[in-house]
């Protein structure tokens, strides 16, 4: 048999983790680090390999229900190699360092099982109750891959040139920087998007580090609520911009 098909081989590395095209991820496992993986992200596999769903202790299962942020994962363990993807997504691996990674946790395809996760939130400006915007610190030493609809733009933050970001399209950034949430528009228009402009709640980063940015500003697929409407798939959670903005997307 013949075919173009055949160009699209397994791409050899001896790294732990391999983009083997744009919307797909090698991981290399060698039966002493496990790898924890979205739950359902595996595509295909080769090796002797289990998959067992992560159990999450009762501090992780209270900021769940609270927040809505959290992971659902599943440790793959053993000697081989497991493809992982989602939905076609962008994956980029990033090496975590000392200065920890924040993270919209719809993003996570998978990360070494050394590194430590934790809720936090993210204020906003204006102290309503519901306007902020929960995010995983990610902290420790190791990798992590990420997700992205489209590819993305990484924008340095510098203590002289601080990033305003739209709440909808932020990924990660560095947990370094300082971080308020913000509206460009008085107190009393605040529930509402940027006058006319379709724009509502923003990050403003300063610091020193980076900012993760995608080219989309509609809810990651896997986090789509299907039958919900258009107006739906915008925003950060139930508990950020989502849930200020939803009902006055089009206002």
């Amino acid at each position: 048999m013949q075919s173009p098909l055949f160009s699209h081989t397994e791409q050899q590395s001896q790294d732990r983790y391999t983009v083997q095209n744009p919307q797909l991820l090698r991981v290399a496992l060698t039966g002493h680090d496990d790898v924890l993986a979205r739950k359902g992200a595996m595509v295909a596999y080769q090796g002797l390999m289990d998959f067992d769903g992560e159990y999450q202790n009762q501090s992780q299962r209270t900021a769940r229900a609270n927040t809505g942020e959290g992971l659902d994962l599943m440790r793959c363990s053993g000697q081989g190699t497991v493809y992982l993807a989602n939905l076609a997504q962008y994956v980029h691996v990033v090496d975590v360092d000392q200065d920890g990674l924040t993270v919209d946790s719809a993003y996570v395809l998978a990360l070494d099982s050394a590194l430590h996760t934790e809720v936090i939130a993210v204020d906003s400006q204006y102290g309503i109750s519901g306007s902020g915007k929960y995010q995983l610190n990610i902290s420790g030493r190791g990798q992590v891959a990420l997700m992205t609809s489209g590819r993305p733009l990484m924008l340095p933050v510098t203590p002289d040139r601080y990033v305003n970001v739209d709440a909808d399209a932020i990924v990660a950034w560095s947990s370094s920087l300082r971080v308020q949430m913000q509206a460009q528009t008085h107190v009393s228009n605040i529930r509402r998007r940027r006058g006319g402009t379709g724009e509502g709640w923003e990050l403003n980063f300063l610091g020193q580090g980076f900012a993760l940015v995608q080219p989309s500003e509609v809810m990651p697929p896997q986090s789509a609520q299907i039958g919900q409407g258009v107006a739906a798939q915008f925003g950060v959670g139930q508990h950020g911009a989502h849930g200020q903005n939803q009902n006055n997307a089009w206002n």
